[in-house]
């Protein structure tokens, strides 16, 4: 950076402020729930700290589902942040789900503890979101208005023009990058276009989809913006944002601020291991999303609870920027084409489908009016020299794994099972198996969760009319080897189970499982 940008940012610097909104933004990582360890290194650290505002996390109205405490801010919480922090305290509210009837209930236990509420803004709700924000500014609080999108401001219509409302009402109009998309020009030229309507000071919150966190913020500043965001080690939704330490430690190298590292350093090193549990910053779909400005909620679930591979999340984001429902139909399976079967066993990808393979085997020669559905490939090759009917549930990159795991994939007999059409993550079949490829016509049992492998796996076997089916290879996970992605695959795994049960499927698994909604037996019971 030149010299020229840096005086600019030096000549501006006595009137930005700086807000930290980790537990906020990071909260999308941790369900919003922090250990108290966590928060005294945090509130201790920041009071020695050249940040002005924490934003500790959203106000809420009740939700169908498990949200933690910094997602309500509950005015016991605020009321012991208050009494350790010495820095203004922040919460925000999302527009889309706070109405200004609403202000008072949410806000008004707030008035000893709370300095500044923002309102995230939906740039289609922006006429809305001014009756609540002058219901807010009523109660006396400091108000920021955070449109977010930023990089697809220039569809609204008269958005810009809306601005004018903010002159008197709003303290802060911030620009949110949500995509992670913009690029330094993009901030000049978006201030220029502000400024023709609005004198209200702005702010920008940046995230780091492309890396560009830094360089946006630092032409925010050079801008003239007045308040910009970051958080501890980047965390936040997807691939996070801007790195506080990073900020702060790039303006004290420029002489621009005092900073005390031993507290920086306090800090950043409590977050690292949250880090290396939850592992956010940006990665290659989180970049193709923010190169492409779309939507990170998506991304953020793909990347972070579901087993897809990189190759069927990028191939989904390429689908998406292009307005592609998929890139393949396939004829669906029509169970009028198979053979009657009493049996189904599905075989997860859990080491108890090898260990037990010899009973497994036993059993399918006792029982030979049983099909095989491989809910994952990862087990199949043990059981391809079996003249038992086989099915392979693909979901996503699944093809390419069942290549890797037959090597030859001539040596794969069976048939291919897809969710139905159109299917988000987009499709790979072996081109081998492409005359041996159907899809299903509709997932009957859930209205969620569609293109998992056990959905494809359970629908199939309900298509066929079975009432009961055997599974090994569903183990579960333990405590000790539970990290989030397992977390969220077991619980998703038994909903499934239960909505299946709840649609007259019994699940019965033959080798150990943790699954809590299936019936435990033995596969040895069987085979006596």
């Amino acid at each position: 950076m030149n010299r020229e940008f840096y005086t600019s940012i030096k000549r501006d610097m006595k009137n930005v402020k700086f807000l930290d909104c980790s537990f906020r933004d990071g909260g999308y990582y941790t369900n919003w729930d922090f250990n108290q360890s966590i928060i005294n290194i945090y509130i201790n650290a920041f009071n020695d700290l050249p940040v002005n505002y924490l934003e500790v996390g959203y106000r809420s109205n009740p939700m169908t589902e498990y949200l933690g405490e910094f997602f309500y801010c509950p005015p016991s919480v605020l009321q012991r942040l208050r009494k350790e922090s010495i820095k203004k305290l922040a919460v925000i509210l999302n527009e889309k789900d706070v109405r200004a009837a609403d202000a008072t209930k949410l806000l008004g236990s707030c008035m000893e503890t709370i300095d500044l509420v923002r309102l995230a803004v939906d740039p289609q709700n922006f006429q809305r979101s001014i009756d609540l924000g002058s219901a807010v500014k009523e109660l006396g609080f400091e108000l920021s208005f955070n449109l977010m999108y930023m990089s697809d401001w220039s569809q609204y219509t008269g958005l810009f023009n809306q601005m004018r409302k903010l002159e008197g009402l709003a303290d802060y109009l911030y620009m949110v990058d949500s995509y992670g998309g913009v690029f330094p020009q993009d901030i000049k030229e978006t201030i220029k276009r502000i400024r023709e309507h609005t004198t209200t000071p702005l702010g920008f919150h940046g995230h780091n989809n492309l890396e560009l966190g830094l360089i946006n913020t630092l032409t925010a500043i050079g801008e003239g913006v007045e308040i910009v965001d970051s958080t501890v080690t980047g965390m936040g939704r997807g691939a996070g944002n801007l790195k506080t330490e990073l900020l702060l430690t790039v303006l004290h190298a420029r002489g621009e601020i005092d900073l005390d590292f031993n507290a920086l350093a306090q800090v950043t090193d409590a977050f690292e291991d949250l880090k290396l549990q939850h592992q956010w910053g940006t990665q290659l779909p989180y970049m193709v999303s923010g190169a492409h400005s779309l939507p990170q909620k998506q991304v953020m679930d793909w990347v972070t609870k579901r087993f897809y591979s990189l190759n069927s999340i990028l191939r989904a984001l390429h689908n998406r920027s292009k307005g592609w429902s998929d890139n393949q139909r396939l004829p669906r399976l029509d169970i009028s084409d198979e053979k009657s079967y009493t049996h189904a066993l599905i075989i997860g990808g859990g080491p108890t489908a090898i260990h037990h393979a010899p009973a497994v085997k036993t059993f399918l020669k006792k029982y030979p009016d049983t099909i095989i559905i491989h809910a994952s490939s990862r087990n199949a090759m043990s059981f391809a020299e079996l003249k038992t009917d086989q099915l392979y549930c693909l979901v996503g990159n699944e093809g390419r794994r069942l290549e890797s795991v037959f090597g030859d994939v001539d040596k794969i007999k069976g048939k291919c099972i897809l969710p139905p059409y159109p299917r988000e993550m987009g499709t790979y079949v072996p081109s081998t198996l492409e005359n041996r490829a159907f899809e299903l016509q509709r997932i009957t049992f859930t209205d969620r969760l569609k293109d998992t492998h056990t959905t494809i796996a359970l629908q199939t076997a309900m298509e066929m009319g079975l009432q009961d089916v055997f599974l090994v290879g569903y183990d579960g996970y333990n405590g000790t080897e539970m990290g989030q992605k397992e977390q969220d695959l077991l619980r998703e795994n038994e909903f499934l189970f239960r909505q299946a049960g709840k649609h007259g499927l019994q699940c019965i698994s033959l080798t150990p499982t943790n699954y809590e909604q299936v019936t435990q037996d033995s596969i040895y019971s069987y085979i006596i």
